[in-house]
């Protein structure tokens, strides 16, 4: 009878418990991989769900997919890093608000054996040219991520043959993944592919693969929150995803993006002045 009552008082509490997260004190956040890679989520998330009381669940997506969830208002909030598809999904009515959180750059990586050439270069077109004038062994993403279209964006620039419409190239490698698992393949194969810094100073499994080129101007790489439009997705927790979208572009979460480190060097750079 005593076990009977303990037990009846814990479903009550669990129910209770359920019963506030269906009420709406969750938010759900689509966002790039290399947010959560990264281990920026990890200490930005707590100190925002304990200041809000709000529950933030992640969806770590390549941003293309990102912005199909919050196209299908399958998310709140997102969290994204392609400025020319941002856009379009908001001229296209999908978000209400959108402001650039931070940022960092992308990098070209490659085997220290470097069979292209690349490593010190200041220029990625020109190294891209040369991986691609002498078939050197490339991985993409090829999932249609931010970084992929950096990726891609790079090839039209420094190709007329664009090496994804190619059927018969051996050198180049889509394979469909998130960023750490296209580092391990690049790595397994010994071969060159772009990823965003943040990522790679976070990623455990380097072994022989340094930075071959770093160029701040071209590969520049914004990150942006967009508010999903409650008047196409009633359903969404707009108040309470804007509390996010708010918190997030504040002072606390831009000193905490500022702080956040791997052996000393900054991932990120906050999008506030005074935290640059």
């Amino acid at each position: 009878m005593v076990f009977f009552y303990f037990f009846s008082i814990f479903i009550l509490f669990y129910t209770l418990g359920i019963s506030e997260v269906l009420a709406g004190r969750n938010i759900k956040l689509a966002t790039t991989t290399s947010t959560e890679n990264s281990g920026l989520l990890k200490r930005l998330l707590p100190v925002f769900e304990n200041r809000k009381d709000i529950k933030v669940l992640v969806i770590a997506v390549g941003t293309g997919q990102a912005l199909k969830i919050g196209k299908d208002g399958d998310a709140d909030v997102l969290l994204v890093h392609d400025s020319v598809a941002e856009k379009e999904f908001m001229q296209k009515g999908f978000g209400i608000s959108r402001r650039e959180v931070m940022s960092n750059d992308f990098i070209i990586v490659g085997p220290q054996g470097d069979p292209a050439r690349i490593k010190g270069g200041r220029d990625a077109v020109k190294a891209f040219k040369k991986i691609y004038s002498n078939s050197i062994k490339f991985v993409s993403r090829g999932d249609d991520s931010g970084t992929h279209k950096a990726e891609k964006r790079l090839w039209e620039t420094a190709s007329n043959i664009l090496p994804w419409n190619v059927t018969s190239t051996s050198w180049y490698n889509e394979v469909g993944a998130g960023m750490g698992q296209t580092l391990n393949i690049a790595i397994g194969m010994g071969a060159y592919t772009i990823v965003d810094r943040g990522t790679w100073l976070a990623f455990k499994n380097k072994r022989e693969h340094i930075i071959m080129v770093e160029d701040k101007e071209t590969l520049h790489n914004p990150y942006s929150v967009i508010l999903i439009n409650p008047n196409i997705h009633p359903h969404t927790k707009s108040e309470d995803a804007k509390q996010f979208y708010d918190w997030v572009i504040g002072e606390e979460a831009q000193e905490i993006i500022s702080e956040y480190r791997i052996d000393g060097e900054r991932l990120f750079l906050p999008n506030i002045d005074i935290y640059k």
